[in-house]
């Protein structure tokens, strides 16, 4: 790039008077240039805001230098200081002059960088030459193209099923590269999550903190898939998904259940050990060592529990029975699970002993 000389040389005209004789002479001085001004900038620093979504090949018009030499001395090019993502063009004006143009060779991230420092120099085509610079801050402006991201996938947390209203369940953490809006993250329960989650979980929409809000339940619900989804305030908004999985923890908040499967029979006296009365199973909500459940008879009671399947027991007899001493046994039973404190409950069972002919009449003594 090089400017038109505009005028080669600068001719200064004179007229000479000389006396005795009169004459008039007429005097040409040509003025030559020297190289003692360097180019310059009218202001030393160009500040552009470029948005980091602008296409390739884009031109951003510079300032142009001035010169006020002429000919070779006069302002000749310009150069950029090196980088990779702006080249130096000129544009010619119907004036002759070349203005300096940046051109966008590779996109821009403002995530990656945000702001870009070039140097503009301006040389004339004087020995030596001289030169002139102007600073160029390039402010890359973000463009809502990052999703928000969760430090997590996937959140794992338990709560015990006794645990009270406003209790702290997790706090999740999602964040987003862009800036302003674009990275300013509100956090909500997904557009699917079911009414019976809603109505038990609540999350805090700008510190992503859940807290339960309703009450649990081992016994209903042993977990809970809830999926949060975090969006950005950009246009359009942009928006990251996780799941938390938590886990309700039981406590022992169930007493064991006694159940007659069947209604006791009636018992001969004579009946011999083993006899089958009743049978008798015991249940226990809980989970664990807290629904795990024990039986057991009163001392010195004739009869006792033999174990079947799965919680069912039968109630057996277990020694001799004799309906002239106990016509009727009304049979305590108590059931308590291996919680901690441990619960328990009491079923009383009425077992009717009925008769055989084992005694021969005998006469009263007469009195004298």
């Amino acid at each position: 790039m090089s400017n038109s000389n505009s005028i080669a040389s600068c001719v200064l005209h004179l007229q000479v008077v000389v006396e005795n004789p009169l004459q008039s002479h007429r005097i040409e001085v040509e003025i030559i240039d020297t190289n003692d001004n360097s180019p310059r900038f009218l202001t030393q620093e160009i500040n552009l805001k470029i948005p980091e979504s602008v296409a390739l090949g884009r031109r951003f018009p510079l300032e142009s230098a001035e010169d006020p030499d002429v000919g070779s001395n006069s302002l000749k090019t310009y150069s950029l200081s090196k980088n990779e993502y702006f080249s130096l063009k000129f544009k010619e004006t119907k004036n002759g002059k070349a203005v300096p143009e940046l051109v966008l060779e590779k996109p821009l991230d403002r995530e990656k960088n945000a702001l870009h420092q070039l140097l503009l120099t301006a040389l004339d085509g004087g020995n030596p030459v001289t030169s002139g610079t102007c600073k160029i801050i390039i402010t890359v402006i973000d463009n809502n193209d990052n999703f928000p991201t969760f430090s997590e996938s996937e959140y794992k947390a338990s709560l015990k099923e006794n645990s009270t209203k406003g209790t702290f369940v997790i706090r999740l953490t999602a964040t987003d590269a862009d800036d302003g809006l674009n990275g300013e993250v509100k956090y909500s329960f997904g557009s699917r999550t079911p009414d019976y989650v809603l109505s038990t979980f609540e999350i805090n929409d700008i510190t992503g903190e859940i807290v339960l809000k309703g009450a649990l339940d081992y016994e209903s619900s042993t977990s809970y898939l809830i999926d949060v989804t975090a969006k950005d305030k950009g246009t359009p908004e942009m928006e990251g998904n996780c799941r938390v999985q938590l886990d309700v923890e039981d406590i022992n908040d169930n007493a064991p259940d006694i159940v007659l499967t069947s209604k006791p029979s009636p018992v001969r006296e004579d009946s011999p050990s083993g006899t089958v009365v009743a049978l008798i199973s015991a249940r226990d909500l809980d989970s664990g060592d807290n629904g795990k459940v024990t039986l057991r008879l009163p001392k010195r009671s004739p009869f006792t529990l033999k174990p079947s399947f799965s919680n069912n027991y039968e109630l057996v007899t277990s020694g001799a029975l004799d309906r002239e001493s106990f016509s009727e046994y009304n049979i305590e039973i108590t059931a308590t699970d291996s919680g901690s404190p441990p619960l328990s409950s009491k079923k009383s069972v009425t077992v009717q002993i009925t008769d055989i002919n084992d005694n021969a009449p005998t006469f009263e003594k007469k009195k004298h």
